[in-house]
């Protein structure tokens, strides 16, 4: 991963970055708040795709909440990336221009059986093919605009019915702007649709906002989309949700009591799985990145037969080096590499490292990763440290390349409540360090060994250690009993090396996604 130099970018163009421009491309890839203005392990994955295919040329669209969110690029684009479009899906637009107007009467009754669909999609499977109709229905030249179903009375009697027929919650205002606040993406997204340069296959990166925006230009184009999903959008956006407090916060705001919101979760909630289902319907293949989470998408709505699972890969060449950096003694220092994001969980870390420091005086915790996403959090974790003495013992080192500091490491910690498969994990293990991780996502796997036919995967040996979500105690002390046992580290670090080798290389991940490239550009005989 090599960040851009230029620390001053700002975006869009308007705010004087020059964007590359094409007319056409080869890969459009649809990438919701990550490449290339966020890092993260998505945003390098997505850089090493790119980087692996220099042979293809790729057009970006790139999704985000606003403008003031994002700071300027965070990686050098490639030259293969021959053009870049970004777009704010929730900054505030000027009104549209209004006149009386009923709405047509067939395109809202197609509304109604859609959202039938959508609330109950397993009752109500047959009416798919209404959904498919109504998102014909929202291209340049439809019978739907955005005006009719805002502002039309066809689009005032759909709503008030519904909040009568499903709302169990008393506040129409919430309602109303709930319905309002969900649906304006949509129609930008429509818009992005309508004006996105021809590519030969789309390939988004999640569902969600992205993996919407590719349904519509498959549906649009003809052409192939391709889904990897690195979490599960869904599911990451129900810990988003649950922990929301903007959606109780409208709540009392004309006088009456606050409720708890529990509705209006819900209905956010229905609405990510729909554009999910949407995604999972219109994308071949559908990749995960381990089968737990192939499992999950095809309990989510993904037909069997499409899902496949490919697991994240790196350079392991780039980080052996390291190896041979490290003295005899295990380093007595803890690392967290991440974004200082609540998902990430930072405060079990600094809190486990309070337990570590009583015990071992000389150890040190890293934090190694940008605090710019959520400010707000990042200052709770600094205020966190200072308030249990920790000053000494715990640094935020922001980012860093990976080469400069693992030879110093003597365990990479991963305190996440939600992960797929952490790079970061992977990059300890290619510079033979151990890893004590939360049991999310692939850690189980990659710590102890996938189950395997040949049974390779468990025979490669230990490679650190596993505890439960939210548990500093546990956490400190299995880092504490890896960093005092050479022996028990020496025998973790060999394991590292050995599955990060045999399964996790970028060769196998790059040979995977050539096929399905290769797949994908001759679907339409290009």
């Amino acid at each position: 991963m090599k960040p851009t130099e230029d620390r001053g970018a700002r975006l869009p163009e308007s705010r004087g970055v020059k964007l590359p421009r094409a007319e056409r491309a080869d890969i459009g890839l649809l990438l919701e708040g990550t490449f290339p203005y966020v890092y993260g392990g998505v945003s390098s994955w997505v850089y090493q795709i790119i980087r692996a295919f220099p042979e293809l040329t790729f057009a970006i669209a790139f999704l985000g909440s606003r403008a003031e969110d994002y700071g300027g690029l965070k990686y050098e684009l490639p030259p293969n990336v021959v053009h870049l479009e970004t777009h704010f899906l929730h900054e505030k637009q000027p009104p549209p221009v209004l006149h009386a107007r009923d709405g047509d009467a067939q395109a809202f009754a197609t509304i109604e059986r859609a959202h039938r669909y959508f609330r109950t999609p397993h009752a109500h499977r047959a009416d798919i093919a209404q959904v498919g109709e109504l998102l014909g229905e929202l291209s340049a030249g439809g019978r739907l605009s955005e005006s009719d179903q805002l502002y039309s009375r066809r689009g005032w009697r759909f709503i008030t019915e519904s909040y009568r027929a499903f709302c169990s919650d008393p506040s129409f205002v919430d309602y109303f702007w709930t319905v309002r606040t969900m649906h304006a993406p949509i129609w930008r997204l429509t818009r992005i649709a309508d004006t996105f340069i021809p590519v030969r296959a789309y390939h988004s990166v999640s569902t969600g906002y992205a993996g919407f925006l590719g349904t519509l230009l498959r549906r649009r184009s003809g052409r192939p989309l391709i889904l990897s999903e690195h979490g599960i959008y869904t599911k990451e956006r129900k810990i988003d949700l649950f922990q929301a407090q903007w959606i109780a916060e409208h709540h009392g705001a004309f006088g009456g009591e606050a409720s708890d919101g529990s509705y209006f979760r819900q209905m956010w909630i229905r609405f990510f799985e729909a554009l999910g289902q949407l995604c999972y319907d219109a994308a071949d293949p559908i990749v995960a990145l381990f089968e737990a989470n192939r499992q999950r998408q095809i309990a989510d709505g993904a037909a069997a037969e499409r899902t496949r699972s490919i697991p994240n890969g790196i350079d392991v060449a780039r980080y052996a080096p390291l190896r041979a950096r490290r003295g005899q003694a295990v380093p007595p220092v803890l690392c967290l590499i991440g974004r200082v994001v609540p998902i990430k969980d930072i405060k079990t870390f600094i809190r486990a490292m309070r337990v570590v420091a009583n015990r071992m005086p000389q150890a040190q915790g890293w934090i190694v990763g940008p605090e710019d996403e959520d400010a707000a959090y990042g200052a709770e974790c600094r205020s966190l440290v200072q308030g249990l003495d920790l000053g000494g013992q715990v640094r935020f080192l922001g980012f860093r390349q990976m080469q400069d500091i693992l030879h110093q490491v003597g365990v990479v910690v991963l305190s996440s409540i939600s992960e797929a498969l952490p790079l970061a994990v992977l990059e300890g293990f290619a510079a033979g360090v151990p890893a004590v991780c939360t049991d999310v996502g692939s850690c189980r796997e990659l710590v102890y060994g996938a189950e395997r036919a040949d049974g390779a995967g468990r025979a490669l040996g230990v490679a650190g250690r596993i505890v439960g979500i939210a548990d500093p105690q546990a956490l400190a002390a299995a880092a504490l009993e890896l960093l005092n046992d050479s022996a028990q580290w020496q025998a973790a670090s060999a394991a590292a090396i050995r599955r990060v080798e045999r399964f996790y290389t970028q060769q196998r991940m790059v040979a995977a996604y050539r096929d399905i490239y290769q797949a994908a550009l001759a679907a339409n005989g290009d």
